[in-house]
């Protein structure tokens, strides 16, 4: 457990005169040392914590001990504190590649087919979030603003209210929250909706996962809903909810964008590589639920609807490898490679290979200059929180001659993007088949309307509204915050 006595005695510093610092807590941290960040999370942590008052970003170092210290070792830059520990080396693989992506991952993403669970591995998770929290309390100061990210980190309020700890704590959620159908599936579900209920804010990407997490709310405390509420009551304390959808900058990814197609020499070779052949492109982590195999199936639909397209198209897939110790993984690999080699066995001619498929990383500067000469973006998750690239695709574009992006309406980005992007069900490969030819055939003045429409959605919510957004959220949660519904705090 959190060393309570640690935690209680941090709280007796006095507080500051300046803005309460922010603390953000996630499983890995950008390290200054390691680049230029580029997941969204990263971006947006960073704006946050370069704000006045300063921060700190505590997480994983990317090791493991034996015996790690709990103690973080700090290195600061810019203002910022950037604290990470080692974890547990007899716990990390049941925590991470166990509970948090064979039990948490499939359930919230719906793949009920690929979920396992295991009561060790669950026993992991809660460990290591322990070592999080007694990490936490070496760090942390009575005036703090506690910003905790993501699925792997759910019971970590709950412990470091149990540590004595009562600053404001805030919890967002990257990915998807299932439906309590398909939540119950995990036997500590209500144990889980529990912890998130001892957060002062939790904020999620659509109004369809805080729906799920109601849902979830309702039967663990057998209460019906009547309408969606701001703030929940649970025993005596509010707990204020929010959908904070994650955007990006909008300039600084057009302006990475256009460098790269004037500078980067990868950006160079493929563009010379197309032959003027039309680009749809895809970049996505290798992972079941980004609908790889589905889209290969779709291009391949495509090419034998349309014939003349044979030869005067190319399909690049890049999707560096996750995961690569979780069985799921390794299985969509295999089917992967499988696809591809048939469609281009079958298709590919002395001078043409209809499908390229990376398993490799770029840089995010490349990426974003193989986002700006893509003809089209094939973004077509069967489950995804919110999708960046589906974003980052529409700011890298050149808006005199735009392309078109293709989007999944299971992405969380489609509640933004619809009215600009086309619209498929991943699933129906032949109709995302067709809509593949409408892009690539759809007229300039079309392109360009479409284009703008989505341009004037993400500077709506770009990086920085969401993480300013959440933190005012967080800092005023002692304040009244719409209507509250209550439910009784009892097992």
């Amino acid at each position: 457990m959190p060393d309570v006595a640690g935690c209680a005695a941090d709280r007796d510093r006095p507080k500051s005169a300046l803005m309460p610092r922010l603390i953000a807590v996630s499983n890995r941290v950008a390290l200054p040392d390691q680049g230029a960040p580029t997941g969204g999370l990263a971006v947006g942590v960073l704006a946050a914590l370069k704000s006045p008052g300063g921060g700190v970003w505590l997480g994983w170092s990317g090791k493991t001990a034996e015996n790690p210290s709990s103690v973080p070792a700090v290195q600061e830059e810019e203002g910022i504190e950037f604290a990470t520990v080692d974890l547990p080396s007899e716990r990390f693989d049941a925590y991470y590649n166990g509970f948090c992506n064979s039990s948490l991952w499939p359930v919230h993403h719906y793949f009920t087919s690929t979920f396992r669970y295991d009561a060790a591995e669950y026993e992991a998770y809660l460990a290591v979030n322990r070592f999080y929290a007694d990490s936490l309390c070496n760090v942390a100061r009575r005036d703090d603003i506690i910003w905790i990210h993501d699925y792997q980190l759910m019971p970590l309020g709950r412990m470091l209210r149990e540590a004595g700890l009562d600053n404001p704590i805030g919890f967002f959620l990257h990915i998807p929250f299932p439906n309590i159908a398909v939540f119950r599936l995990l036997p500590p579900y209500e144990q889980l909706v529990r912890d998130l209920c001892e957060y002062d804010l939790v904020g999620f990407q659509t109004d369809d996962d805080l729906d799920g997490f109601l849902s979830a709310v309702e039967s663990v405390y057998g209460v019906d809903q009547p309408r969606r509420p701001a703030s929940i009551m649970v025993g005596s304390r509010p707990v204020h909810l929010g959908v904070f959808p994650i955007g990006v900058d909008v300039e600084a990814v057009n302006r990475q964008a256009r460098k790269a197609r004037q500078e980067d020499e990868q950006v160079a070779r493929l563009v010379s590589s197309l032959l003027g052949r039309q680009l749809l492109l895809g970049v996505d982590r290798l992972d079941y639920s980004k609908g790889l195999i589905e889209r290969f199936n779709s291009y391949q639909s495509l090419l034998e609807a349309s014939p003349e397209l044979q030869g005067n198209v190319t399909f690049i897939q890049i999707a560096p490898l996750s995961r690569i110790n979780v069985a799921a993984y390794a299985n969509i690999r295999d089917a992967l490679e499988g696809t591809a080699g048939h469609i281009n066995g079958r298709f590919a001619d002395a001078d043409w290979t209809p499908i390229r498929y990376l398993n490799k990383d770029f840089s995010h500067e490349t990426l974003s200059g193989f986002l700006r000469v893509a003809d089209v973006a094939v973004v077509t998750p069967v489950r995804d929180g919110m999708n960046l690239v589906a974003k980052e695709y529409v700011a890298a574009q050149d808006a005199e001659r735009p392309g078109v992006l293709v989007l999944s309406t299971l992405a969380g980005a489609a509640k933004e993007l619809g009215e600009g992007a086309l619209l498929v069900n991943p699933y129906d490969n032949m109709a995302v088949g067709r809509t593949l030819k409408q892009a690539l055939v759809m007229p300039l003045e079309e392109r360009q309307s479409r284009h703008r429409q989505m341009l004037e959605s993400l500077r709506k919510n770009s990086i920085a509204d969401w993480h300013e957004r959440f933190v005012s959220a967080l800092r005023a949660t002692s304040e009244p915050h719409g209507a509250i519904m209550a439910f009784a705090d009892t097992p």
